[in-house]
């Protein structure tokens, strides 16, 4: 009984609220074909304030879960494209496009 009393409190708690609150859930497209970059997509947010990052290589949506008092949507943003691939309609650099595998160049629509 005192366990679910303490957890109950913590839940309630100012304190966990607001962690909760702070975290913000959304969903990015970017582009990319395979594994290799799924991995790389992932890789590029294993940084403080991301708490998830989840790459679908088929329909190409990118679930991110992040702290909104450590990074912004902008600099995720900023992350991926730094690893080459585009996001929500922005362009990789060129010559970083050019650097990834045979298997991960996509089809670029811009």
């Amino acid at each position: 009984m005192k366990t679910i009393i303490f957890v109950l409190g913590l839940l309630l708690s100012p304190a966990f609220s607001n962690a909760l609150l702070a975290q913000t859930e959304t969903t990015l497209h970017v582009d990319g074909n395979c594994d290799m970059c799924k991995k790389r997509i992932e890789q590029a947010l294993d940084i403080p304030g991301v708490k998830l990052a989840k790459w679908d290589p088929n329909s190409h949506k990118l679930k991110v879960r992040f702290d909104e008092k450590k990074i912004n949507l902008d600099q995720i943003r900023e992350y991926i494209l730094a690893v080459g691939h585009d996001v929500d309609g922005l362009k990789a650099e060129e010559e970083v496009y050019q650097k990834l595998h045979t298997c991960c160049k996509y089809e670029r629509h811009h």
